[in-house]
């Protein structure tokens, strides 16, 4: 069967702490280092998902309004 291009998966055993060991070739793609932050995403009808780590930063600059004020006000 070839995968459509783009698309990965791999599998992954769940530790005795819970833990899981991301693939090297995984971290490689997705430039995840050590001592990275990642933001693990779920819902429970849909699953678990680890979204690109630019999300993260795109996510709290929504959150926290990176935007400028109207009119240049401040908050």
């Amino acid at each position: 069967m070839k995968k459509p291009k783009g698309k990965y998966a791999w599998s992954v055993t769940v530790g005795a702490k819970g833990q899981i060991v991301i693939p090297k070739e995984a971290r490689d793609l997705f430039h995840i280092e050590p001592g990275d932050t990642l933001l693990l995403l779920g819902d429970e009808k849909q699953g678990i998902a680890i979204p690109p780590k630019s999300t993260f930063s795109n996510l709290f600059s929504h959150i926290f309004g990176a935007e400028d004020a109207p009119d240049g006000e401040e908050d």
